[in-house]
């Protein structure tokens, strides 16, 4: 999932001749195709682009091998509530925030790889201890955290 201001699509800079992923909008976006030409000419004439640019690829590259590892030797309650921290960005403090884009059990089954059924059972679970609330709009206390750190 990225946010405003992102770059999805690099791989072609690379020489990818096919898409590896498919992006796909919850709220309304707007998105500026570029071609890999004029964004390598970018890149090469604008230092402050290129550091931009690198950052983002810097980010993603951690990103991956953070989901990696999230699959591999998390449960996947767990990466349901590591999806939910990053959603609504909730820090250490203790407060409510509020996740701005809406999202589906559909999708975050998806993002998380389990089934919707799964996904419907660990939301019930988290509501139930206080940890979310959903109502219309999906809220996520930063104790959900706790959910994460313990083992």
């Amino acid at each position: 999932m990225v946010g405003p201001g992102s770059f999805i699509g690099e791989g072609c800079l690379a020489g990818h001749p096919l898409y590896l992923a498919s992006a796909r909008a919850l709220t309304d976006a707007a998105v500026v195709r570029v071609e890999a030409a004029t964004m390598i000419q970018a890149i090469q004439d604008h230092p402050e682009m290129a550091k931009l640019f690198i950052a983002h690829l810097l980010q993603r590259n951690d990103q991956i091998e953070s989901d990696l590892i999230d699959q591999l030797f998390n449960s996947s309650e767990k990466r349901l509530a590591r999806l939910l921290i990053m959603l609504s960005q909730v820090g250490t403090q203790a407060n409510l925030k509020t996740v701005v884009a809406p999202i589906s059990q559909e999708t975050m089954a998806a993002r998380v790889g389990t089934t919707r059924s799964r996904i419907n059972y660990f939301m019930n679970k988290f509501r139930k201890l206080g940890l979310i609330e959903y109502n219309g709009e999906l809220k996520v206390h930063s104790s959900l955290l706790n959910v994460i750190l313990r083992e």
